[in-house]
């Protein structure tokens, strides 16, 4: 039997222990989301990016995927490469 997505995902953060380290991941894949956004918004592929950045197509994968957090450079790099301007902002938690 399968259940729906976002019934496993209900049950899954009522247990405390998980909804930490959910929340605590939580800025690494607002990072990726927003470089996918801004790629897709330029037309691009991952490979076509990578080749504007001078990187490789699965740098790129593992950014959008959020498995990897990129440095303030290749933040840099990705937004000029996507015609993108990059803004960091920090606002009272």
């Amino acid at each position: 039997m399968t259940i729906p997505y976002e019934v496993f995902k209900a049950r899954m953060l009522a247990n405390p222990d998980v909804k930490r380290e959910y929340d605590a991941l939580a800025p690494a894949f607002e990072i990726a989301a927003e470089l996918l956004r801004a790629r897709k918004r330029t037309g691009l592929s991952q490979a076509e990016l990578a080749a504007r950045m001078g990187t490789s197509q699965s740098a790129i994968a593992r950014m959008e995927s959020g498995e990897a957090l990129p440095s303030t450079k290749t933040l840099l790099r990705f937004a000029e490469a996507t015609g993108s301007k990059f803004e960091l902002r920090l606002s009272a938690a």
